[in-house]
């Protein structure tokens, strides 16, 4: 499958195709995101192994790039190609309002999946409503998004996704003297659970992209942390929230105290970074 672009964002409206302009086999391109150890859905996961898994991909340490688009005939399609650096420099290029042709060299397209790991809102013009194509015989199964209307899994790390894009906010919502647990309180045990897992972490390193490390104000750097059931997002100069599977729609903080931030410069020096 050839690949033209069809957009110039990443909430790609598709201008610049003239209507009936695709060949059926050409990939007229909506988005595209990144799928590397440092970067990727997270919807899709808890860490890079697990996303790779789920699309049916060796987790190689270079990563991927996730091409989404449609054929001449409105199938969903995802390119996938080993041409990293394209895929990050027409994400950066369109993050700025700026046009990028993303056309991945055929050499490097490692599978052309059917459908949309993501949920998009968008479509190409002058071609039919997106929808699946028809699986094959023998070939990849067609993907679909996640579920993420209802809490769980999916929920829970798009979450924590919010936390880290808009860390002011809702840090604006905790008192600056919070700590681990409050004078004669009891400790919340799933946030203790989540704690005990992520120290065992230092010990024995996870999955790569369970601990994934970002840039923020300062010196400071913004933490990210997945384990099964839970996720924690932290600032290495502040405190930290845990979202957990069992407890739907929660954020629950975690001051600084004595014991966070030894645990989170142990987390930062096993994390990985955008390179």
């Amino acid at each position: 499958m050839s690949t033209e672009s069809a957009g110039t964002s990443t909430a790609a409206n598709a201008d610049g195709v003239a209507p009936g302009s695709a060949d059926d086999d050409q990939l007229l391109v909506l988005t595209a995101v990144l799928l590397t150890p440092a970067q990727f859905p997270s919807v899709l996961g808890d860490d890079y192994p697990e996303v790779c898994a789920g699309l049916g991909l060796e987790p190689y340490e270079q990563g991927y790039g996730l091409v989404l688009g449609q054929d001449g005939r409105g199938a969903r399609w995802t390119v996938v190609t080993d041409d990293v650096s394209l895929v990050a420099c027409a994400v950066a290029a369109w993050d700025c309002g700026m046009e990028y042709d993303l056309s991945p060299n055929e050499d490097s397209v490692v599978e052309a999946l059917p459908g949309w790991p993501l949920a998009l809102a968008v479509a190409a013009p002058g071609v039919p409503e997106p929808h699946d194509p028809e699986p094959e015989e023998g070939g990849p199964a067609v993907l679909r998004p996640p579920d993420a209307g209802r809490w769980g899994p999916a929920q829970r790390r798009l979450g924590a996704d919010e936390i880290a894009l808009r860390w002011a906010v809702w840090r604006e919502q905790v008192e600056d003297g919070v700590t681990f647990v409050d004078p004669g309180a009891r400790p919340h045990a799933g946030v203790q659970r989540a704690l005990a897992e992520a120290r065992a972490y230092v010990a024995a390193p996870p999955p790569p992209g369970r601990i994934r490390s970002a840039f923020a104000a300062g010196e400071a750097r913004t933490l990210r942390v997945d384990g099964p059931g839970w996720s924690m997002v932290a600032r290495t100069d502040d405190i930290a929230f845990v979202l957990l599977d069992d407890q739907p729609g929660e954020i629950l903080p975690v001051g600084r105290g004595p014991e966070l931030p030894g645990l989170l410069r142990s987390l930062e020096a096993l994390a990985v970074r955008p390179a």
